[in-house]
């Protein structure tokens, strides 16, 4: 199933692209960052609630907490460095660019995390930085 819900976040996460270069267009992308998170804020809680989710919070512990907090900081800084690129170039180059964020995290989750990097991992995250490299060149 989690292949699924990967495959719906790679189409959503390409919407977000589309109508986000579309919707920062002639607005400061700080400006449409703060009003991009506070949809995302609003339907996120709301979902939260909808489930009764919300009785999980005391289950959570600092460790979690900053973590999660260290999460939204580094989530907080990509949106606002993803809407500046997307306001000042084009979305066809800014996209991929930004996929680079996968062959960074196969790095770091083996660094960090321990994962291994098997052959086809390490095969999949040449293509991609090779892949943006042509895009830039």
């Amino acid at each position: 199933m989690w292949i699924l819900y990967a495959l719906l976040s790679a189409l959503f996460a390409s919407l977000t692209a589309l109508f986000a270069k579309i919707g920062v267009k002639d607005v400061n992308p700080n400006l449409a960052t703060a009003i991009r998170t506070v949809v995302v804020l609003i339907l996120i809680w709301g979902i939260v609630f909808a489930r009764g989710e919300q009785e999980g919070i005391s289950l959570i512990t600092k460790r979690n907490l900053t973590f999660l907090i260290l999460s939204g900081l580094m989530t907080g800084l990509s949106w606002l460095f993803y809407f500046k690129a997307l306001h000042d170039g084009p979305l066809s180059i800014i996209a991929p660019i930004d996929k680079l964020s996968v062959a960074l995290t196969i790095l770091l989750a083996f660094i960090f995390l321990n994962e291994p990097i098997t052959l086809k991992t390490f095969t999949g995250a040449l293509m991609i930085i090779g892949g943006v490299i042509v895009l830039i060149i």
